[in-house]
This record gives structure tokens, C-alpha cells and sequence, in this order.
């Protein structure tokens, strides 16, 4: 026996591999090694006979342990990829209550290895913990201290604010927290000689001075004194102004007195200047903002500062940074006014209208003031009165400064969310500036909290605390001119937490169209600070369901969000909550304090912002965590449908003037095949391949710039935007020259026309062959 163990064992040593890929070839070897073993003369009879009987056998064994070889190798194949998904929770757990991830079908979780061992954060675990840390009385400590007196770009206590806030952002332990400062000038009221307001006769001599609030002015409105005659105007609008040519009312070579609300006040004090006037008066009627008496409004004598430059960001150096290492000319922005134009009280105002002759101003433009003192204009009813104006504003270099602090992505730190609140004010600022840089601040240390347990946002989180916003947006808009050629690349969306919070009833927004879905999705997780067990959105939707409209408005140019979107082509949105059947009386006046917005929110102002930080944090979680953006941006195709149908009921018209709108309709078309097909790539591709995710996130953060004009000048016209920005190359610029064909023909240009429709479509085009793909993937003719 121990000779035919030694036969068998020489066997097996000459077959020691099994493999299932040289199955074969093994075989071929057995029938070789049964060869050679049959022609060995050691062997004696018997053993050549247990041997061969074995050899026979040989075959069906080694298949068996083939089988088995192949069976333990699945079973370790199993094992090994039980263990690999270790660190994410069973696809069925997900479909348990808050434990459903953020990327709906699939299980999410991070794929760094150095990470695998750690615990998931799901959607749930991720709102509750960033509501675990957020603090409303944190926020509220905050916005009392910033609001404790006012605090305008370059004062000292500004200075001592901003010391504070960069010592905040830095206790908490962010990754990089800086700051950098701009060179710029700013227009403040000259205490030594103010500016005045009289009455006089017709030879200058004063009879009455108009008693004007010292604390209001309107920044950059020219130094100057005029004397003229005086024409009421209800808000300025070009309606209202169209409206006095009726009547036979010119306000040429005349001061006008408008009122507050409608348009920005450099819109009104533009279109006064393009109808003649010398000099605009701005006052708050009692219909628009009541007064003070029982304590619901302003008092009589206040007056609304503001700023009547037509655009954002230093005047003086329109479309490119004021670093103090730029060598650029000195220049003006065309979008300056040459009036003068002052803010005026509402017992100003009726001292002024009292005097008014002239014709009867309609019904509609009577505030509250007692109907027979809304008279036109412009002469007075004392024959040879007339009214002098001196604005006496100096312009000041002034230093400010930006601070910023960011976390950065574990994924893609080269991405960035940003949250912006502006800082200074005119006044103390409580709901101008003090509540938004409480919540930027409580968001960053939320965040910061957020990481040190556990949240690895994929994208960066950038938190700016602007400087000079009370002259619109000056701080935000310089840091944007300086990093235009990266800000398309690198920034995702931008959230502005200006005036978030003037009530506690009803939300406001002003966004851009891709960020409308985004919201939409948080308002439905988010508890309404007012009505217990209701989300903000089921207490919108209960009053009015078209929701949309309700809540949804446009970036205007008085939000601090619109030069990110209208200059820079970064989605933008600014958020605030406010009182269903009143505003909040007091922005951009000295009665803008603490105490008057905790009255007006009877006390709740923790609970109502720390709603808003939960909103703003929620949308900056999906678009940090999410492998692929949360933007919509195949809303742009029906946001053009609505200006194109609009521009359709001038078919004939332009038909009659041998012109069509074809080429705009195909642009259209292919931005909506564009974006169809890159909708349809992203879900038919796999979620898991960084490679694809980074190149469809790319398109899709870049479709906002993608609408910015490139046929037009960034210094002449800084807002490119074709649908949010201003100048002819807008579609709505193209609208209101349409529609000349019908309310003035003989006004209508023809060559201005062209260049207009060229600039849409092309822009338009443009965005079309940007999100379609490469250029082979683009063809315009065919032979």
C-alpha cells in the first residue's frame, strides 16, 4: 500500500493547478503524464493495476474538484463584496422614515476609502443635524450687537465689526478664512454744509426753508443747486410721465416730486432726466408707507436714503475692480444721473404739494394727504414762487474690505456654494444688514459643526460678509470683477441673506429660474415659523395655489443677488420673510433698529430666522452633498416662450417690414433639443462615474453664464444677462422696441431693430451649441 500511495502521490505532484481558465490544457497534460507512468519498470504487475484503474477514475475526480475550486471561489467573491459595502446601509434601509439618501434610487455613500469606515449621512441625518445646531438666539444675540448704532463703509465702529466677524469665522475652526479690500469712492452727506431745500420768489429771494431729514441723502447724486418750478409725478414710471403729456404738463427745465415705491430710485431719477426735468424730489406718501401716529409707520419728518446709480458695485471704475494696484483711467458709469435728485419727509412733501397749482392730478395718483393739494404743476399757486435745491454730498476714498470663510469640498473643493450678507449701514441696520450677517455667521459655525461630526460636503461652502452695500452691492460686485474669468467656472450658486427677515407671514424670493426647483424642494421639509405642524410650503400653497407667481419673482437690481446672476452668470437668490398685509416701514431710515423689528415680529425674531437659516442651509446641502447639480436649467426654454409669444402679436408688422423672427424660434429649438439631449445622457449614464458627473455638472453650473452676451462690452454694459440684465441686447429691451410697431411707429428703428434681434438670437444660439457638446457635435448646414 505504501508503494501505491507513493505511485499516487508522484501523480498529484505532477497536477497541482486547478484553474478554471486552463481546464483544457490540464486535461491534454493528464493523458501525458498516464503515458509516461505506464512505461515505468519499477513498477510490479499488481501495482500497474491499481494504478491504472485509478487513471480511470481521474478524470471524474479532478472535475469534482474543478466544481468544488470553483464553488469556494464564488462563496470568497461573496464574502469579499459583503465586506466592501460595509460602510452603507442595506438598500432596504433606506426606505426607512428620514433615512432615504439624497441621490434617490441607489445607496449613497462616499466613495474615499479613507472614509469606509465611517458612519452614512443620509438626507435625514443631514437636515436634523443641521437644525440640531442651528441657534435662534444665537442669531438674535448677534443681530443686536451689529445693529447697537450705525455703522457706514469706512467709519471706525464698521472697522471693529469687521474685526469681529473675522474673529467669529475664525473660531470656528473653518478651513480658510481672509479678507480683501477695495479701493473706491463714495458719496456721504457734508455736515459742514448741508444740503437745503427752500422756497424763493421769482428773483431768488428765500421765503420759506424746507426742513429736510439730516440723516437721509441720496448717494451719487450730483453736487449742484437749481431753481425751477415743481411738478408732482406720481412714482416716475414712463407710464406716469406719458400720462402728464396728456394733461399738457411738461417737467422740462422742473424739479419733480415723486413718490417712493414701483421702481428703484435711479430709475426714476433717469427717466425724469430723459424727460427735461433739472432736479427729482422723492418722498414716502402715507398710502405707500403709513406714519407714525399709532406706532404702525414712519414718522412724519423721516425721510428713505438711497442710492440713484443705475447699476451696482464703484461708479468710478464701471466693469473692472477697484484694487489699488490697478492702473486704470479715471471714468464715470454711463448708468450716473446729471440731476440732482434728494430724498424728502412726507411733512415736506405736503408743505411742497400745498403750494401746487395747475391742473388736477387724476384720482389714482391721490395718496393720503387731503385730495384738493395733488395738483400737477408745475407753476405754484402764488404767482413767481419757485423752488431752489442744493445737494452738497462730498466724495470720499474710502478703504473697504471683504472677509470671507470657507469649508472646503472632500470632492470637488474647487466648487463653490456662496452665502453673502452685506454688513454696513447708513443706520443702525437691523433688518438692512444685522439680521443677514447673523445668519451667515450662525450658517458658517452650523456647517463647521456639521463637518466635525461627520459631513463631508462633496463642494465647497463660501461665506462673504460684503462691505459697502448701501451703495449698491459695492463690496459683492468688485470681488465679482476681480474673479470674472473663474467665477462661471467655480461658482455653483450664490444665496443672498440681505433683509432676509422684514415678518413672519408670508416668504419672498427673488432667484433665478434654475434655482426655482431648488426651493421648491426645501420649502416642503421646512416647518413654517409661524403655523405650528404646517411646512412653508403647505401654508403658501393653502392661500394661493398658483404658488409660483406668488413667491417667485426676478431678480430686480435692488437685490444684493443680482449682480452675481445679471453680471457674472452665477445663478442667484435672495431670500426673505415677510408680513402678509404690511411691509417693514423703516429699511433704509434711522428707525431701522432692533427694537423695531422685534416688534414688528412680536418678539419671534429667533423663530423666523432661524427658518431661514434652515432654508438656506437645506439648498446648500443638496447642492454640496448631491453627486450631480440639483439646477433646472431646461427652464430657460419656457422662459423664452413667454417672450416669444409676446414678440408673435408683431408678426405682421415685422412682416409688413419684410422682417421675421425665424432664426430667434430656431435658436430656441436647439437650446431645447440641447438640453433634452443632455438630459437624456445624464440618466442614462452611470451616477458613479466621477469622470461624466464632473463634465454634465460643468454644463449644467455654466448655463447661466451661457446667456450672458459676449457681443456686448463687460465696462459699457456690465449686466449682459439677455433676460435678466439692462441694455438693447436684452429680450426685453427687443419687446419694448416691438412694441413702437404699434403704439408709435414712426419711433421705430429699423437698424437699431436688427442689431437687437441679431444680439438675442446669437446669444441665445450660442447657449444652444454650449450645452449641446463639441463642436463636431454642431452642424448648421448640410449638403
Amino acid at each position: 500500500m505504501e508503494t501505491v500511495r507513493a505511485a499516487l502521490a508522484a501523480v498529484s505532484e505532477r497536477h497541482t493547478s486547478y484553474s478554471i481558465y486552463r481546464r483544457q490544457n490540464e486535461q491534454e497534460d493528464q493523458s501525458d503524464g498516464m503515458k509516461d507512468e505506464s512505461g515505468e519498470s519499477a513498477v510490479t504487475s499488481e501495482e500497474v493495476g491499481l494504478i491504472v484503474q485509478r487513471s480511470q477514475d481521474r478524470k471524474k475526480a479532478l472535475m469534482y474538484l474543478v466544481l468544488v475550486s470553483l464553488f469556494l471561489l464564488i462563496i470568497a467573491f461573496i464574502l469579499g463584496y459583503v465586506s466592501s459595502r460595509g460602510n452603507c446601509t442595506s438598500c432596504a434601509e433606506v426606505e426607512e422614515t428620514n433615512r432615504e439618501p439624497l441621490r434617490g434610487d441607489g445607496c449613497d455613500y462616499w466613495p474615499n476609502p479613507d472614509t469606509s469606515s465611517e458612519k452614512v449621512l443620509y438626507w435625514g441625518d443631514l437636515k436634523a443635524m443641521l437644525k440640531n445646531y442651528l441657534d435662534g438666539q444665537e442669531i438674535a444675540k448677534i443681530t443686536r450687537i451689529m445693529s447697537n448704532r450705525s455703522h457706514p463703509a469706512g467709519s471706525p465702529h464698521l472697522h471693529e465689526l469687521t474685526r469681529m466677524i473675522h474673529g467669529k469665522l475664525k473660531s470656528f475652526h473653518l478651513n480658510h478664512v481672509w479678507a480683501d479690500s477695495h479701493y473706491v469712492t463714495l458719496p456721504f452727506p457734508n455736515r459742514s454744509s448741508p444740503s437745503y431745500l427752500r422756497v424763493t420768489d421769482e428773483n431768488g429771494t428765500r421765503l420759506e426753508d424746507i426742513v429736510l431729514d439730516a440723516d437721509a441723502y441720496l448717494a451719487y447724486s450730483p453736487r449742484d443747486t437749481v431753481s425751477g418750478g415743481l411738478v408732482y409725478g406720481h412714482y416716475g414710471r414712463a407710464e406716469d410721465f406719458a400720462r402728464l403729456s396728456e394733461f399738457g404738463v411738461s417737467v422740462k427745465n422742473n424739479l419733480v416730486i415723486l413718490r417712493v415705491g414701483k421702481s428703484s430710485f435711479g430709475e426714476k431719477v433717469a427717466l425724469a432726466e430723459q424727460q427735461g426735468a433739472i432736479g427729482v424730489l422723492i418722498y414716502p406718501d402715507p398710502v405707500d408707507l403709513p406714519q407714525y401716529p399709532r406706532g404702525l409707520g414712519l414718522q412724519s419728518n423721516t425721510a428713505i436714503s438711497g442710492h440713484v446709480h443705475r447699476g451696482t458695485g464703484d461708479p468710478f471704475t464701471p466693469g473692472f475692480p477697484s484694487f489699488n494696484h490697478t492702473q486704470f483711467p479715471p471714468m464715470n458709469s454711463s448708468a450716473l444721473p446729471q440731476i440732482v435728485a434728494q430724498p424728502i419727509s412726507v411733512s415736506a412733501a405736503n408743505n411742497l404739494l400745498r403750494r401746487l397749482g395747475g391742473h388736477d392730478a387724476p384720482p389714482e395718483w391721490r395718496g393720503r394727504h387731503p385730495s384738493n393739494i395733488y395738483k400737477l404743476g408745475p407753476t405754484f399757486k402764488r404767482a413767481g414762487d419757485r423752488l431752489q435745491l442744493a445737494v452738497t454730498t462730498r466724495m470720499v476714498s474710502t478703504v473697504i474690505s471683504n472677509v470671507f470663510g470657507s469649508i472646503e469640498g472632500f470632492a470637488e473643493p474647487d466648487r463653490y456654494i456662496i452665502f453673502g450678507a452685506q454688513r454696513d449701514s447708513w443706520s443702525e441696520g437691523a433688518a438692512k444688514s444685522g439680521v443677514g450677517t447673523a445668519i451667515l455667521l450662525e450658517l458658517a459655525r452650523a456647517f463647521s459643526k456639521m463637518v466635525e461630526n461627520g459631513f463631508k460636503p462633496r463642494r465647497s461652502l463660501l461665506f462673504a460678509s460684503w462691505d459697502a452695500g448701501e451703495f449698491g452691492s459695492v463690496g459683492a460686485t468688485e470681488w465679482l470683477e476681480g474673479y470674472l474669468t473663474m467665477m462661471h467656472l467655480k461658482a455653483v450658486a450664490y444665496f443672498s441673506l440681505d433683509k432676509a427677515v422684514l415678518g413672519d407671514d408670508r416668504l419672498h424670493t427673488e432667484s433665478s429660474p434654475l434655482l426655482h426647483n431648488l426651493i421648491e424642494t426645501v420649502i416642503k421639509q421646512v416647518e413654517s415659523p409661524k403655523w405650528n405642524g404646517q411646512t412653508i410650503y403647505s401654508q403658501i400653497v393653502a392661500r394661493n395655489p398658483d404658488y409660483v407667481n406668488n413667491i417667485l419673482k426676478p431678480l430686480t437690481m435692488d437685490s444684493s443677488a443680482y449682480p452675481f446672476t445679471a453680471f457674472a452668470g452665477v445663478p442667484a437668490m435672495e431670500l426673505s420673510f415677510r408680513e402678509q398685509f404690511s411691509d417693514y416701514w423703516f429699511l433704509d431710515t434711522k428707525l431701522d433698529t432692533y427694537q423695531a423689528l422685534e416688534k414688528q415680529l412680536n418678539g419671534r425674531l429667533a423663530d423666523v430666522s432661524r427658518a431661514v437659516a434652515e432654508v438656506m442651509g437645506q439648498m446648500a446641502i443638496i447642492l454640496t452633498h448631491n453627486d450631480r447639480l440639483h439646477l433646472n436649467y431646461q427652464v430657460y426654454s419656457d422662459v423664452t416662450l413667454n417672450y416669444l409669444t409676446q414678440l408673435q402679436d408683431f408678426a405682421n408688422e415685422l412682416k409688413s417690414r419684410g422682417l421675421t423672427l425665424q432664426w430667434l424660434y430656431s435658436a430656441r429649438g436647439d437650446f431645447i433639443r440641447s438640453a433634452e439631449r443632455l438630459t437624456n445622457l445624464i440618466s442614462s449614464s452611470d451616477e458613479g462615474n466621477e469622470r461624466l458627473n464632473r463634465i454634465y455638472n460643468d454644463k449644467i453650473m455654466r448655463v447661466e453664464f451661457y446667456f450672458l452676451s459676449q457681443y456686448v462690452s463687460a465696462t459699457e454694459t456690465p449686466f449682459r444677462h439677455i433676460l435678466h440684465g439692462q441694455g438693447d441686447h436684452t429680450l426685453g429691451a427687443l419687446y419694448k422696441h416691438f412694441q413702437l410697431l404699434q403704439l408709435d411707429p414712426s419711433k421705430f428703428d429699423e437698424k437699431r431693430f436688427r442689431k437687437q434681434l441679431a444680439l438675442v438670437t446669437w446669444t441665445l444660439q450660442g447657449a444652444a451649441n454650449a450645452l449641446s457638446g463639441d463642436v463636431w457635435s454642431i452642424g448648421n448646414n448640410s449638403f
